[in-house]
C-alpha cells in the first residue's frame, strides 16, 4: 500500500470519559432538535477523520472498523478525494443532469461500464443513495419487463423509502405504521448456511432455497410470468453479512433464465472492492442483469448508481429522474475514489480480509459465545450466541461488545439480531487490524465472563 494512502498503524487514544463534555453538549442539542427515528449505537460525536482514525469533538480517537456503515471506501478524508472535491466545488457545484448535460457524467458511466459486474453495451441512472438506486431499478424491472411482481428475501435490507421498504425483510421497526406498503412483493428464505438444518448438506440447503421460488411460490401464489424482478444482495447486510453461497446465485440465474425475469444484485454495501473483487456477486461468476452501487462508490459523498444491461433501460424521458442525481463533486469524488480501489484499496481488501478472517475464524473454538465467523473480503461477520449447541441468538451481549469496543476507541457496529459487522477501510493495514481485533477479542472475553443480563426490550438498532 501506498505511504500516501496509509496512516502509520496507531491505536485509539482515549482522553475523557465517553461521551466527553462536549458531545454531552451536542446530544443535548440533538435530542431537542433531531429526529428520533435515526439509530445510534454509542454516543459518538465526530469532528475530524483521516485514514481508520475518527477524532471526536472531545479530541478521543478511535480506530473506526465500521467506515461509515460501509462508505468510506478510501478511509477518512483521502487526500487524492479531498483535492477531487475542492477542485469541482471550484469549478460547478450543481446544473442538474436531468436536465442539462455534464460531460464527468459520461466519464464515470464509462468508466463504471468497464468494470460492471455483467457484459455491456450498458446504461447507467444517476441518483443521491442506496434506496434510490433500488427505487430506480423497481421502477426500470417494472417498466421494461411491464410485469407488477419482484421476489425478495427474508432478512434483506433495500432502504427505507415506499417501494426499497416494501423489498426490505430485516427489522419489523422498518415496516411498523407505514403500511401499506408498495404491493406485488413477495419474499422468500435467504441461505443462512450456519443455521440451516441439522444434518443438511449446504451445498443442496441453498440450492434448495432457491428452489422453492420455483417449488412453492410459483405453484401457489405468484404466476412466474407476472414476475418482474428477483432482488438479491449477493452478500446480506442487515441480515447477518450472510454471503450468498455460489450454487444459490447460480441457481437463482437459472431460475430468472427460465422465466425471463431480471435478476438485481444490490451492490450497495458488498460493491466498490469490498470483498476483493469489484463486486461481491463476481465470487459466484453470476452476471446480473442489473446492479444497484452507493455507500463506498464516492468515499462519503452522496452518489447512488443503477446500472444496466443496455437493452434494458428502455425507458423515455421523463419516466424517471433525479433533480441531484450525478452531482458534479459526488462525481468527482467517485472517479478519486475508483482510483484509489483499482490501484491498491481492493487488493489490499483481499489481502487484509484473509489476514482478518484467519485471526476471527478461530474464535468459535476459543469462546462459546462465538457461533460463526464468515465473510468476504473486508466484509466479515462475528456471529454472538448464548452457546454454541443450541445457537440461540444472544442480541443483547452482541450489543454489550459493541458498546465496550466504542468505550475502549474502536468503532464496531451490529448487523442482524447478533452479529457485529467488520467493515474498516479499505485501505486499513494489517497492523491496524491487529490493534483492532485485539480490542475486539478483549471485549468477547470481558461479555463472556459476565454476560449481560436479559433486556426488557429488544436490543438497540443498529445501522444499515
Amino acid at each position: 500500500m501506498s505511504s500516501k494512502t496509509v496512516m502509520p498503524a496507531v491505536g485509539p487514544h482515549i482522553k475523557t470519559e465517553l461521551p466527553g463534555p462536549n458531545a454531552r453538549r451536542v446530544l443535548e442539542g440533538d435530542k431537542k432538535y433531531l429526529s428520533p427515528s435515526y439509530t445510534r449505537s454509542y454516543a459518538m460525536v465526530a469532528k475530524r477523520g483521516r485514514g481508520v482514525m475518527v477524532e471526536d469533538v472531545d479530541g478521543n480517537e478511535f480506530l473506526d472498523f465500521s467506515a461509515g456503515i460501509a462508505v468510506v471506501s478510501t478511509g477518512h478524508c483521502h487526500p487524492a478525494v479531498v483535492s477531487a472535491i475542492q477542485k469541482q466545488a471550484a469549478e460547478l457545484i450543481h446544473m442538474s443532469g436531468t436536465d442539462f448535460y455534464y460531460e464527468s457524467m459520461v466519464t464515470l458511466a464509462e468508466r463504471l461500464s468497464k468494470i460492471a459486474p455483467m457484459p455491456g453495451p450498458h446504461k447507467i441512472h444517476y441518483s443521491n443513495s442506496g434506496t434510490e438506486a433500488i427505487e430506480a431499478a423497481i421502477k426500470l424491472s417494472r417498466y421494461h419487463t411491464q410485469r407488477q411482481q419482484i421476489i425478495a428475501f427474508y432478512g434483506a435490507f433495500h432502504g427505507r423509502t415506499m417501494g426499497s421498504l416494501a423489498l426490505t425483510a430485516s427489522k419489523p421497526q422498518q415496516q411498523r405504521r407505514f403500511s401499506p406498503v408498495m404491493p406485488g412483493v413477495t419474499h422468500v428464505p435467504y441461505p443462512n448456511v450456519y443455521r440451516r438444518p441439522a444434518g443438511t448438506d449446504a451445498k443442496q440447503y441453498a440450492i434448495d432455497c432457491a428452489r422453492f421460488i420455483e417449488d412453492k411460490v410459483f405453484k401457489t401464489s405468484v404466476p412466474p410470468e407476472e414476475v418482474a424482478a428477483i432482488f438479491v444482495e449477493p452478500v446480506q447486510g442487515e441480515g447477518g453479512y450472510l454471503p450468498a453461497p455460489p450454487e444459490f446465485m447460480r441457481e437463482l440465474r437459472r431460475i430468472c433464465d427460465a422465466h425471463g425475469i431480471l435478476l438485481v444484485a444490490d451492490e450497495v454495501q458488498s460493491g466498490m472492492g469490498r470483498t476483493g473483487k469489484w463486486w461481491a456477486i463476481e465470487h459466484s461468476g453470476v452476471r446480473p442483469d442489473i446492479v444497484c452501487v452507493a455507500k463506498g462508490i464516492a468515499s462519503g459523498m452522496p452518489l447512488g448508481v443503477t446500472i444496466s444491461r443496455g437493452d434494458i433501460m428502455d425507458w423515455v424521458p421523463g419516466s424517471h429522474a433525479s433533480t441531484f442525481g450525478g452531482n458534479p463533486v459526488c462525481i468527482a469524488a467517485a472517479l478519486a475514489t475508483i482510483d484509489i480501489i483499482e490501484r491498491e484499496a481492493m487488493r489490499n481488501a483481499a489481502e487484509v480480509g484473509r489476514h482478518i478472517m484467519d485471526r476471527i475464524s478461530q474464535w468459535p473454538r476459543k469462546y462459546q459465545s462465538v457461533g460463526d465467523a464468515r465473510g468476504i473480503g473486508l466484509m466479515l461477520g462475528v456471529e454472538i450466541v448464548k452457546d454454541q449447541q443450541t445457537k440461540a441468538p444472544a442480541g443483547d451481549d452482541r450489543d454489550h461488545i459493541v458498546e465496550l469496543a466504542f468505550e475502549c476507541g474502536l468503532l464496531l457496529l451490529g448487523a442482524g439480531p447478533n452479529t457485529i459487522r467488520i467493515c474498516p477501510p479499505l485501505i486499513v493495514s494489517k497492523e491496524e487490524a491487529d490493534v483492532a481485533l485485539d480490542i475486539f477479542e478483549e471485549c468477547i472475553a470481558q461479555v463472556r465472563q459476565h454476560p449481560t443480563q436479559p433486556k426488557p426490550k429488544a436490543g438497540k438498532p443498529t445501522g444499515a
